[in-house]
């Protein structure tokens, strides 16, 4: 809990830095933003699946 906490409170600050300084925002369009997260976390979790199935499959 504490780790989500800090992230949003660091996301903030960056953004309202970078809003001060008149910078385009460090951060894709929020859907592509989303759908990337999730690609991410679909991925690590296939591959420890795949990885415990292959690992049972050949061990015996």
């Amino acid at each position: 809990m504490v780790e989500l906490i800090l992230s949003l409170v660091t996301g903030i600050v960056i953004g309202i830095v970078f809003s001060f300084f008149k910078l385009p925002l460090p951060a894709p369009p929020v859907l592509a933003g989303v759908a990337g997260v999730v690609g991410i976390y679909l991925g690590g979790q296939i591959f420890i699946f795949l990885a415990r199935y292959f690992s049972s499959v050949g061990g015996g």
